[in-house]
């Protein structure tokens, strides 16, 4: 295979992976140094055949086929194979096909998934080079449909394939990691502006790949983060007008170990919903976007203890806004799950105690309620939502410390039973009930009612995203109709002139 030449000179390393957790069988896979453990159990699920797996000899199956297939009429005639490009971006991780592609089934669509955080980078999002991705990416796939479009395998009569082979989809591309490519233009997953420029993206994709074809294009929105996107278009589109090429559909990628073995941080459109990798360090998103607000890791694990939110958090809400403002700029996208659907599987899941992760995340809080300390710590699920609070008043009585810990205690164990956090919030904020009184420690909160009431209407801000006022403050009578004991008593009818007099 000649296109396992186009490997030479890069590093590879070697490690043994496992595709079933149920099998201690091992198999032997080789990539680029520079790519994580992840890849090779990626590349291992999607090639199912036993022995040992060397990247470039599985790329060069695919990468040679699609350079044996001839070039499509009104092609330059000094265009150079496909291959060797290919191999590049696969390289790169910026592209690799989907497993129809890879394991050539006949029967299936072929098509090629883009990492568009791979497209960025110093000054920004590159439109040129991801441009020449999807050009080059259209080319091999209507090469490939061109010369194998009368194979087929199942599906009879053979007449009835269109006589036109521009009359049927030469195949498809998907783009994924579209948070990651916003956080490295330091633009929010959850805004108009990053709702905007994935719009942009997405519509440029889709012109690209129906530039030549018959199908209208889908509007360009401007974008300032990303300029001169509709020139680029209308270039492309003017190279190939005339052409009668066959189309190419555009979506998202749905969850799969392609997105692994790009590296992807998220499948398709989905948010990154976890500021943490698996083993605990920042994903790369994070750096990005902590180094677009002008912090770094020392500073934001700081703002973390002080109490303040250096990232706002992703709210569930914004994939389905994300969903609705793509809905026209690509051929499809991955369904979301229905929220009737949802709420059910939520009310079946509940009984069944959801365990936390071994490595967790959250935050710790330390503050003051009217001169008392509350030390607070909450762990999380793996997708973000709180999982186990710990509510501890450090300078208590023995019984006070007692109580507030089995509380925390009661409120994780309906939490990991799948209680919504509103119900709790909505019990335990504003009770009163002292200690109460100025909050120190937290800038958001000045005034408290009681411990609960500033735990919960913490909670509140970081898991809900919902900010509670503080409660009015009282303040105490200098007269109390109706004092309680010990009070001042004097009368001259009490027995020998007895006086009960106030202490405090």
């Amino acid at each position: 295979m000649t296109a396992r030449l186009h490997w030479t000179g890069v590093r590879m390393r070697t490690l043994r992976v496992t595709t079933d957790p149920d099998d201690s069988a091992t198999r032997s896979v080789t990539l680029p140094a520079a790519w994580e453990d992840d890849a090779a159990q990626a590349l291992a699920q999607i090639t199912q055949n036993g022995g040992p797996l060397r990247l470039s000899t599985e790329a060069a199956r695919w990468v040679d086929m699609i350079d044996a297939c001839p070039p499509l009429p009104g092609t330059p005639a000094n265009t150079p194979a496909p291959g060797r490009s290919l191999s590049c971006l696969l390289l790169m991780r910026q592209l690799a096909p989907n497993i129809a592609l890879w394991e050539r089934h006949p029967d299936e669509t072929p098509g090629f998934i883009v990492r568009l955080s791979g497209f960025v980078q110093d000054d920004g999002f590159a439109p040129e080079h991801f441009v020449a991705c999807l050009k080059l990416a259209c080319d091999s796939l209507r090469r490939l449909h061109a010369a194998t479009r009368i194979e087929r395998t199942g599906e009879l009569p053979l007449f009835d394939l269109p006589v036109d082979p521009s009359d049927e989809p030469a195949g498809l591309i998907l783009l994924t990691d579209l948070d990651a490519c916003l956080a490295s233009m330091g633009l929010d997953y959850d805004s108009d502006e990053g709702r905007n420029a994935a719009k942009a993206i997405a519509a440029l994709a889709t012109s690209i790949a129906r530039a030549g074809t018959d199908l209208s294009l889908p509007p360009i929105p401007a974008c300032p983060a990303i300029p001169d996107l509709r020139g680029l278009a209308a270039q492309a589109c003017a190279s190939l007008e005339g052409r009668h090429l066959s189309p190419v559909e555009t979506g998202f990628s749905a969850p799969g170990p392609i997105d692994a073995l790009l590296g992807a941080e998220s499948c398709g459109l989905a948010p990154v919903f976890s500021p943490l990798r698996e083993d605990g360090h920042l994903r790369p998103s994070t750096l990005a976007r902590l180094a677009h607000r002008g912090l770094t890791p020392e500073s934001a694990l700081a703002m973390a203890l002080a109490g303040e939110t250096p990232l706002p958090p992703t709210r569930p809400e914004a994939h389905t806004a994300m969903h609705r403002a793509l809905e026209r700029s690509v051929d499809f996208l991955p369904e979301l799950p229905e929220p009737e659907l949802a709420n059910l599987r939520a009310k079946l899941e509940r009984g069944v105690r959801r365990p936390l992760p071994m490595r967790q995340t959250g935050f710790t809080q330390r503050t003051a309620v009217g001169g008392h300390s509350l030390f607070m710590r909450t762990s999380e699920f793996e997708d973000g939502t709180l999982g186990e609070v710990s509510i501890i008043p450090t300078r208590e009585s023995p019984m006070a410390r007692g109580l507030m810990d089995c509380l925390g205690q009661a409120v994780s164990i309906g939490l990991q039973f799948g209680a919504p956090l509103e119900v709790f919030v909505e019990r335990f904020a504003y009770t009163r009930f002292g200690p109460a009184g100025t909050v120190e420690g937290d800038p958001g909160t000045a005034y408290a009612s009681s411990m609960l009431d500033y735990a919960f209407r913490t909670l509140s801000e970081a898991y809900l995203g919902q900010h509670m006022p503080d409660a009015p403050q009282i303040e105490p009578s200098s007269e109390d109709p109706s004092p309680m004991l010990p009070f001042d008593h004097s009368s001259g009818d009490t027995p020998r002139g007895r006086r009960l007099r106030l202490v405090s």
